[in-house]
């Protein structure tokens, strides 16, 4: 018999650009592949309807995120109450199928109560009130600052409603051991990805990259990070992203071995990883396993990372660990003259077995 299952997204799963739509995007992919009848609900505000989506599900259905200065002053989450929809909670309930929901920020049919009774998974996607207070202690705009501060305020009594879901999928280990402490129903199911196998690439690349998503503040102060690691080297820098933004720009205009790269489309990364030497990577708060970590493990060469984006992930051995500027300055200039060995691929074939999207796939059928 076949086994269905509605996926409620936070928005438009396509394009796969940016790291939670990344984990929806191929985990309904491979919920697909082995059978799955997926029902997709979708929530949108800037990003428009996708054709391909259709290939991977019975049916969808988007939803209009509601008006920003109203859920502003809500007692629920912004993420959440700009994600309240009763025609949502309507078609949820024409029949008794599971369903999956994509982080916190969807979860308003089973905060109100009127979901009829049914197998629910909460994907989390985050320890949602620690990613917001991090964003607030990297964003210096005071109005953005203050709205991080209490969103996270919001958000942190808010997921107790995880105990009304049958199951919580955590993505990292350090996101399961928190959950599972509160929620004897978590389980760790890794992160979806595009990757089947680590790619063989030649031992030299020309370049060092810094992929991200230029939007958050994070990212932002990432890369005002490494423009003091490479103003100082001869050696090129691509700043890449799917989004623009002016300030991060005109920043890395004086340095001549600084650039940015606007990422249109997949092949567009894929060639930009396929081509580059060394990896730059890091973040200033620790939230599990990042996306662009493990699709650089897979199709990249050389990783400098720091301590956060590895700690609890059980990648560190597979990077170069660096936290000051002065020694991520070292480990590039190490990277440089060394060449990526045959060893070092089969080295991560080996460590990311644990990362199989249709084995973990195979998990949440289990739970259905």
């Amino acid at each position: 018999m076949s086994k269905h299952l509605h996926i409620v997204s936070f928005d438009v799963p396509l394009p796969a650009n940016y790291g939670g739509v990344i984990d929806v995007f191929y985990k309904l992919k491979a919920l697909h592949q082995l059978g799955v009848k997926i029902h997709l609900h979708c929530f949108y505000n800037d990003r428009e309807s996708k054709k391909e989506l259709e290939t991977y599900c019975e049916n969808i259905t988007y939803y209009k995120r509601k008006s920003a200065l109203k859920s502003y002053f809500s007692v629920l989450p912004f993420v959440v109450k700009t994600r309240s929809d009763k025609k949502l909670i309507s078609n949820l309930n024409k029949d008794n199928e599971p369903v999956l929901f994509e982080g916190l920020h969807s979860t308003y049919p089973l905060f109100s109560g009127k979901l009829s009774k049914r197998v629910t998974f909460v994907r989390t996607h985050n320890i949602e009130h620690g990613y917001y207070e991090g964003l607030a202690k990297s964003e210096s705009s005071p109005f953005k600052k203050m709205f991080f501060k209490q969103e996270s305020a919001k958000l942190k009594p808010y997921q107790s409603l995880l105990s009304k879901a049958s199951h919580v999928l955590s993505l990292s280990p350090f996101e399961y051991r928190y959950f599972k402490n509160l929620f004897n129903h978590t389980h760790y199911i890794p992160v979806f990805h595009q990757n089947t196998e680590v790619q063989k690439l030649s031992p030299k690349g020309d370049y060092a990259l810094y992929v991200g998503d230029l939007r958050i503040s994070d990212n932002q102060k990432t890369v005002a990070f490494l423009i003091g690691v490479f103003k100082d080297l001869e050696y090129p820098l691509i700043i890449a992203s799917s989004f623009n933004n002016l300030t991060v720009i005109k920043k890395i205009k004086p340095f001549s071995n600084i650039q940015f790269q606007k990422i249109s489309n997949k092949t567009d990364a894929d060639k930009l990883l396929a081509d580059a030497h060394i990896n730059v990577m890091l973040t200033f708060q620790k939230t599990g396993i990042k996306l662009k970590l493990i699709n650089t493990l897979f199709g990249g060469r050389f990783c400098i990372v720091n301590n956060l984006m590895v700690e609890d992930t059980g990648l560190a051995s597979l990077c170069l660990v660096a936290n000051t500027q002065n020694e991520f300055r070292k480990a590039v200039e190490k990277c440089i003259s060394a060449s990526f060995e045959e060893e070092e691929f089969s080295k991560r074939s080996l460590l990311l077995k644990d990362f199989n999207v249709l084995e973990n796939a195979k998990k949440i059928v289990e739970l259905l």
